[in-house]
C-alpha cells in the first residue's frame, strides 16, 4: 500500500483499497473496503463518509493493511470480521462453519407457515445453529434440538445460542443417530448438495476456507438427501413436516425423493432471487 503522498487520508484509503481488492477479483470491492475500515477505525460507515479527509493514525493503518492483506487473499469478509447478519440477528462464524446465506430465510419462512405450533422441532447439519436458534427466536413455544457432524461445529452453535439467549438441545453426530427413537413435528436441514466436480468451480471464499463436509454432496450432489428423506418418516410424528433447502436445478429430484419416502404435501418455494431453495413434505399426509 503505497499513498500518493505522505498522508493516508480516509477516503485515499479507501479509494486504494477498491482498486487493489477489485483487481483480486473481489464482487463489490468499495463497500467491502468500507467494511475493513470501519473494522480498523471502529467508525460506522456514517462515521467514514464524515471523515473523509482526516488522515490515519499509524495504529489504524497497520491493521487496516493487514484486513485487506486477508481479504486479497479471498479469505472471506465474515471470517475476517468474524460474524454474519441472519434473520436479523448475528452469528459469530468461523472456517468451522458454513456461512449463513440469506437465501436460506426462505426455510424459516416455510416452517412457520408449515408448523406454526411445532412443539418439537429437529435441525440437522446445524453449523453455525443459525437455523435452530432463529427458528427458537420465531417459535419460542417449541423445543429445539440440532446435530451436527463436527463438534468444532457445535461449539461455535453454542456460543451463538448463548449470545442470543436460545436454549438449543445441541447434540454430536451424524443425521439421525443422536435422536434415535425420538420425534419431531417439524425437521428442517440446509445439507450439503454440492456435486463432488463442481466443488473446484466454486468462488475461492467458498472453496478454500468453507468446510467441505458442509458443502460436497456426493457425486450428484444429493447423498445427504437421499438419507435424510429415508430416515426422517420415523423421526416425524403423524403429520409432521420434513423441510430442505436444495441447490438451484434440485428441487425436481429432491421432490421425487420425498415422494418415495411416502411423503405427500409436496411444496417447493423460491428464495429472493427467484430459485426453487426450499422443498418439502408432510409425514402421513
Amino acid at each position: 500500500m503505497k499513498a500518493p503522498d505522505d498522508t493516508w487520508t480516509t477516503l485515499k484509503v479507501l479509494t486504494w483499497t477498491t482498486g487493489y481488492l477489485a483487481d483480486k477479483g473481489v464482487e463489490n470491492a468499495r463497500r467491502e473496503a468500507e467494511w475493513l475500515l470501519c473494522e480498523a477505525t471502529g467508525l460506522d460507515r456514517v462515521g467514514l463518509y464524515l471523515n473523509f479527509d482526516k488522515p490515519l493514525s499509524d495504529d489504524e493503518l497497520s491493521g487496516y493493511r493487514a484486513l485487506v492483506a486477508r481479504r486479497g487473499k479471498r479469505e472471506p469478509l465474515q471470517h475476517i470480521l468474524g460474524s454474519q447478519e441472519f434473520d436479523g440477528l448475528s452469528f459469530e462464524v468461523s472456517p468451522a462453519v458454513l456461512i449463513p446465506r440469506h437465501d436460506t430465510e426462505t426455510l424459516l419462512e416455510q416452517a412457520v407457515l408449515c408448523v406454526p405450533q411445532a412443539r418439537y422441532i429437529l435441525d440437522i447439519g446445524t453449523g453455525s445453529g443459525c437455523i435452530a436458534i432463529a427458528l427458537a427466536k420465531r417459535l419460542p413455544e417449541a423445543m429445539t434440538t440440532a446435530v451436527d457432524l463436527s463438534s468444532e461445529a457445535l461449539v461455535v452453535a453454542q456460543h451463538n445460542a448463548d449470545a442470543h439467549g436460545a436454549v438449543i438441545e445441541f447434540l454430536p453426530g451424524s443425521f439421525f443417530e443422536p435422536v434415535a427413537g425420538r420425534r419431531f413435528d417439524l425437521i428442517v436441514s440446509n445439507p450439503p448438495y454440492i456435486t463432488r466436480a463442481d466443488l473446484a468451480t466454486l468462488q475461492p471464499e467458498v472453496r478454500d476456507f468453507e468446510p467441505r463436509l458442509a458443502l460436497d454432496g456426493g457425486l450428484d450432489g444429493l447423498d445427504a438427501y437421499r438419507a435424510i428423506t429415508a430416515q426422517a418418516p420415523a423421526h416425524l410424528q403423524p403429520g409432521g413436516w420434513l423441510l430442505l433447502e436444495v441447490g438451484a436445478g434440485q428441487a425436481t429430484d429432491v421432490s421425487t425423493l420425498l415422494v418415495q419416502a411416502g411423503f405427500g404435501d409436496i411444496i417447493t418455494a423460491t428464495d429472493p432471487g427467484g430459485i426453487q431453495r426450499i422443498v418439502g413434505g408432510r409425514h402421513g399426509a
